[in-house]
């Protein structure tokens, strides 16, 4: 049997199953879709792809992994989610100290109570059956204008770098309010958020107005497509999140049927990146957020595209992080459409394992730092940049390939 009856058929025709022919393999026999039938594009995963080492090895100390974010000179291209049990102001301080950048999320709990701890306890002790209609409760709290400069302050009077997030509906509230306190970087994000949107505001959010009067990076996400993603860029913003729905406490794709797998929006946004540079001369990074369990995931994120990435639940383990070994998504408290749910990870590590080891683990969840420059240079790559240019291969194996031991001993 030749290789080209063995591969998947193109997803652009309809298919049906022919006649048996010898051996474990049917005949499929591509029919061409009707006039004006829906075509779909395959999209790929962490799980399904796997990158090709180089021709040339470089030692992994020799690697520059620094991330540029408007003037800021970050030494580590990772950020920490906008979530409230990933990032508080002790744990924003921490993470900068360490070469990171953490964004607190203005319509959280560090931003409606003067006690966050008693209300994470709260949510720490409560059963799963009732925690999400706790959160609704919780967030019914109203944002309180006043904790939004002392929080931002906190962090500042602590010597760290200040990221904050908050939704496109409260960000001319919020957005001079983090200046006047001294914000580093404001990010602007939702589940989709898109440089064009329709609603009965005559006056709603522009991105171009928004980035003149700010005078500091202004960071918009979340998207995954190229369109939208160079629509965003036009407008002037500093970085792009991708990624919709991919995060391990976010079910948006259950509820709304919505995403794009983080691989394939990884590369299309950085097609997007990499075309507006040509055209404007301004390179405008793509940060890639959500679904990220392993190393292995985030050096895959990279070799898409990504110039940073963003994690959420592998930093909620951690012993700094003010979830208690729990961890929920932003959309999980909304009071009509909740799209997340609390999920349990435990506090096993500290965010100096997490990120530079030493580690025993051999699940990739530690020394996340030592697995980028080690697959950098197993790929010859000395930038990010340069690591952005490496081959991907589809390969559905990848994790199991080999692996019959280790699946059979746990």
């Amino acid at each position: 049997m030749s290789e080209t009856e063995r591969q998947e058929p193109s997803a652009s025709v309809s298919i049906r199953m022919g006649e048996e022919v010898p051996g474990l393999f049917r005949r499929h026999v591509p029919v061409e879709a009707p006039p004006g039938a829906k075509v779909m594009r395959r999209a790929y995963g962490f799980d399904e792809v796997a990158i090709v080492p180089g021709a040339v090895t470089v030692n992994p100390e020799l690697t520059d992994i620094s991330f540029t974010l408007g003037d800021l000179q970050l030494p580590l291209p990772i950020m920490a989610a906008a979530m409230d049990a990933v990032v508080d102001p002790r744990f924003a301080v921490d993470f900068h100290q360490m070469g990171g950048l953490a964004v607190l999320n203005l319509e959280g709990i560090q931003a409606r109570y003067d006690d966050p701890a008693a209300i994470l306890e709260e949510i720490a002790a409560a059963p799963k059956s009732q925690v999400t209609s706790l959160l609704q409760k919780v967030y019914s709290e109203p944002v309180r204008l006043e904790l939004i400069g002392t929080r931002i302050r906190d962090i500042k009077a602590r010597g760290g770098l200040c990221a904050v997030s908050c939704t496109p509906a409260n960000t001319k509230r919020f957005a001079p309010l983090a200046v006047e306190a001294g914000v580093d970087v404001f990010v602007v994000q939702s589940t989709v958020t898109s440089a064009r949107h329709i609603s009965r505001s005559p006056t709603g959010l522009n991105f171009e107005d928004l980035v003149r009067v700010m005078p500091v990076p202004v960071v918009v996400g979340n998207t995954v497509s190229y369109e939208a993603c160079k629509e965003l860029m036009e407008a002037g913003v500093a970085a792009v999140l991708v990624g919709v729905g991919p995060g391990a406490a976010c079910t948006t794709r259950e509820v709304l049927g919505i995403g794009v797998p983080q691989v394939t929006a990884t590369i299309d946004c950085a097609a997007a990146r990499d075309q507006y540079y040509h055209e404007s001369g301004r390179y405008a990074p793509i940060i890639t957020d959500g679904g990220i369990v392993t190393a292995g995931d985030m050096c895959k994120a990279f070799a898409a595209g990504a110039d940073a990435v963003m994690l959420g639940s592998i930093l909620a383990g951690t012993l700094e992080a003010p979830g208690r070994g729990h961890h929920w998504g932003m959309a999980t408290p909304h009071a009509l459409l909740p799209r997340g749910t609390r999920v349990t990870v435990g506090v096993t590590t500290t965010l100096q394992r997490v990120l530079f080891g030493p580690t025993s683990r051999t699940d990739g969840t530690e020394n996340l730092v030592g697995a980028l420059r080690t697959a950098m240079g197993v790929c010859g790559a000395r930038t990010i940049r340069e690591f952005q240019k490496v081959e991907l291969v589809v390969a559905p194996s990848i994790k199991t390939e080999g692996k019959i031991y280790q699946h059979n001993n746990g």
